[in-house]
């Protein structure tokens, strides 16, 4: 069939399908053409567009583009790229094609991006938890204050309690080292009266996280660790939005930290406002201390009675119900995807 009879039969079935009460549009898509390429089409059936009717001289055949494929993926190629393969075959006295068309043949094949022992491992998810209260999920994380001296930087350890977002211990200092994070750690297991097994610690995977001198102490205080993936920065979101909110907060100063100390005295106002004052919007606006203290419930509970007499005062005023001030009474960590959830579900049902 020729292009030409190729393109009434599309015109004959576009007419059909909008007699039938289809809009053109519609039918259109299905033959992958749009509106005005219909209309062009009409206007002249030996539209001259019409590509190559003959091969290209220069086309590989069937067997050289068979011999780019099994020289690509031989044991001897399979783990270098073009670039690398074509002047290893010409050191040997061959030519098969050019680096080009090695790639635009592998792409065609799917061969393009990884070959043998080249292939990325897959890395699981983290294994999701669930807080329903304070002191059960930790988030921690370091971040960079800027100091007076070019190329030196204080480094502040923040550990947060995700579930009321309260900062529940940090420090200010010079390196970065584990034996300096398992201190903290510590000294916040004694003042927020952890239990062993009580609560998840979610970090990323920096030395002072990972350091042997931080695990033995996670392990020595019953603290399960949780650890993000290798270059994913979503899995530790609840630190990473802690520190924007730390370094666009209105008192941020806007010169460098002269010394370690001025870092610690304006980090201490910071903690107080933030724990105390800010209303944080991922727990109804109410502070991160009062969330971490319970004091939460009776807070959303008469602002809810406030607004519900408002709208009784002037009920012309409200098309619906009034804002939703319900507690937040779970924080997730690591959620499974509806697609992952979904798959849990039927390994449960076949297991069964």
């Amino acid at each position: 069939m020729t292009l030409v009879e190729d393109r009434e039969n599309i015109i004959a079935l576009v007419d059909e399908a909008v007699l039938s009460g289809c809009r053109q549009t519609t039918a259109c898509k299905i033959f992958n053409i749009k509106d005005r390429t219909l209309q062009r089409w009409r206007r002249n059936s030996s539209d001259r567009r019409c590509g190559p009717t003959t091969e290209p001289a220069n086309k590989l055949t069937p067997e050289e583009r068979d011999l780019i494929i099994k020289t690509s993926i031989s044991p001897e190629f399979v783990n270098l790229s073009p670039h690398q393969i074509v002047p290893k075959l010409a050191d040997t006295g061959k030519y098969i094609a050019s680096e080009s068309t090695f790639y635009r043949v592998l792409k065609a094949e799917s061969l393009n991006a990884h070959r043998g022992h080249s292939k990325p491992k897959s890395v699981e998810r983290p294994k999701a938890y669930e807080a329903t209260g304070a002191n059960q999920i930790y988030s921690w994380d370091i971040t960079y204050l800027q100091s007076t001296i070019r190329g030196e930087f204080y480094y502040l350890y923040l550990f947060l309690d995700i579930f009321s977002r309260k900062i529940v211990g940090w420090d200010i200092h010079l390196t970065q080292e584990s034996s300096l994070s398992s201190i903290l750690i510590e000294e916040i297991c004694l003042r927020e009266k952890i239990n062993k097994k009580q609560i998840v610690l979610h970090m990323d995977n920096g030395g002072p996280m990972k350091g042997a001198t931080m695990l033995a102490t996670m392990q020595k205080l019953g603290v399960i660790p949780s650890f993000s993936r290798p270059s994913v920065s979503d899995d530790n979101p609840y630190s990473e939005s802690l520190f924007k909110t730390l370094k666009y907060s209105p008192i941020f100063p806007s010169k460098p930290f002269e010394n370690i100390d001025d870092a610690k005295i304006w980090m201490s106002k910071f903690v107080n406002w933030y724990n105390k004052e800010h209303l944080h919007s991922g727990i109804k606006f109410v502070t991160p201390e009062s969330k971490h203290q319970g004091m939460d419930v009776e807070i959303l509970k008469n602002r809810s009675e406030l607004y519900e007499q408002a709208r009784k005062k002037n009920p012309n005023r409200w098309s619906g119900r009034t804002r939703n001030w319900n507690v937040v009474t779970t924080v997730q960590l690591n959620p499974l995807k509806q697609k992952e959830k979904a798959n849990i579900k039927q390994n449960h049902q076949l297991a069964s």
